[in-house]
């Protein structure tokens, strides 16, 4: 715990370009040693962090916690959670896992979804970037904190009104590398890539 303490009294020094790791919709995800910090980008971002934090306490009560990242610290400007290896992009963007065939999902990983999924209103479980691959090659969900009823009612609007952005797979004006682009609504004619200067 002393180390997470040191994370969060220093964690404006640690949130910089060289430790950056990710970027979503509503929170941007660093990497300290061991350690992700996720900086909430918006309300939406508090908010799934908050249901992380309960969702890993009740499957810890039912001995399904173990290839679900805890959340290890949590306030309204950030969370910690354990560093787990990403899932590369294929071909520059996301893919759906494939829960018939993917032999990297544990029986314990697939009743943890399932019970998100029926207690906690679960979303958005195929979605690669979700899952990290620990070190024995499991995969592990790392992001579970987008509900169904907060995508419908919150996140939906404010996407559809360009206030969060959506992902879009297209080249980059800037480099031409054809990737996943954050555009915040229809109206957004700015196809610049993350690395070239859009956030």
């Amino acid at each position: 715990m002393k180390n997470i303490i040191e994370i969060v009294r220093n964690v404006d020094q640690l949130m910089v370009p060289q430790n950056f790791v990710g970027i979503g919709p509503t929170r941007k995800v660093f990497r300290f040693k061991n350690w992700v910090i996720k900086k909430h980008l918006h309300e939406i971002g508090f908010i799934q962090s908050q249901n992380e934090q309960k969702i890993h306490h009740a499957l810890k009560k039912k001995g399904l916690a173990n290839y679900v990242a805890p959340i290890l610290y949590l306030d309204e400007k950030i969370s910690i959670q354990p560093y787990v290896q990403a899932l590369p992009l294929v071909n520059g963007e996301t893919f759906d896992i494939d829960f018939k065939t993917d032999l990297r999902l544990s029986a314990n990983l697939k009743a943890a979804i399932e019970e998100i999924d029926r207690v906690h209103d679960g979303f958005d479980f195929l979605d690669s970037s979700n899952y990290g691959e620990d070190e024995h090659g499991q995969l592990m969900l790392l992001d579970y904190g987008m509900t169904k009823n907060l995508y419908e009612t919150k996140w939906v609007p404010l996407a559809e009104a360009g206030v969060l952005p959506q992902i879009y797979f297209e080249p980059c004006t800037k480099c031409g590398v054809e990737k996943e682009l954050r555009i915040y609504g229809e109206n957004d004619m700015d196809r610049r890539c993350y690395e070239c200067g859009k956030e």
